[in-house]
């Protein structure tokens, strides 16, 4: 079976993210023994506290430590292969933070990050995005040496078969979301989702991009198409807790 990617231009996170992203991470990590084991990881002994600003930036965080996770064998190899590390200036307790911001600079093709002018500038983020950023043409040299080796398209195609289709069956899936009642009464958020040019349909079978549908067992509960899951975590309404992602 072929396999599809859809191409979507990323831009990186504002610093905040990496630092929640590389402390779930390490958490989660894999752990390999120490004859097996060439990256080394600070201690992950006691759980690090986690502060989300809202609920985008927790799910920022919480994806990007995934993502993370599950190429932890290629990432850790592309660190290796390209001489990245070891590196001296980059203590253990920072490798995490380098393997999720080395997962996100391929994600956006080794291309230059946004600049979040509003957000807070954390200086470990800073040091390692500009020592990774500055090494992107080993990274990415070593990064294309594994898709060879490995025969492979793009890095999706270094997940198990398994996990690459349920992953495409997930994406596909109809995004839900709960009215939160407490805040805002179903008529509101219609009124408000009308605004912004969306279309009311009987249906999921009746999607047709900008539209969505009332689930016929739960009237509190809005469906959408998948397509437009991203962007609609960038409404108000989900950043001022209106509308929850089932």
């Amino acid at each position: 079976e072929k396999r599809t990617v859809t191409q979507i231009e990323k831009s990186g996170y504002p610093d905040s993210i990496y630092i929640n992203a590389a402390k779930i991470f390490q958490g989660i990590r894999t752990e390999k023994s120490e004859d097996k084991s060439q990256v080394r990881y600070g201690d992950n002994s006691e759980s690090p506290m986690v502060a989300f600003k809202d609920e985008h930036s927790r799910r920022a965080s919480y994806e990007l430590a995934f993502n993370a996770l599950k190429y932890q064998d290629l990432l850790e190899e592309i660190l290796l292969d390209s001489k990245v590390y070891p590196c001296y200036s980059i203590p253990d307790e920072l490798t995490s933070l380098l393997v999720v911001m080395l997962y996100d600079l391929q994600d956006r093709k080794f291309q230059k990050q946004k600049i979040f002018a509003e957000e807070e500038v954390v200086a470990e983020v800073q040091e390692i995005g500009h020592y990774l950023y500055s090494y992107r043409t080993k990274l990415a040299a070593a990064l294309a040496r594994c898709r060879i080796k490995y025969d492979a398209l793009s890095i999706e195609y270094f997940l198990p078969e398994t996990v690459w289709k349920q992953e495409q069956r997930a994406s596909a899936l109809p995004a839900c979301f709960w009215i939160n009642t407490l805040k805002i009464s179903l008529e509101d958020v219609i009124r408000d989702l009308e605004m912004k040019g969306f279309t009311k349909v009987e249906s999921v079978s009746d999607f047709d991009h900008y539209t969505y549908a009332v689930d016929q067992h739960c009237h509190d509960v809005l469906v959408f198409p998948s397509s437009l899951r991203e962007e609609l975590l960038n409404l108000d309404l989900f950043a001022d807790c209106k509308l929850l992602l089932q």
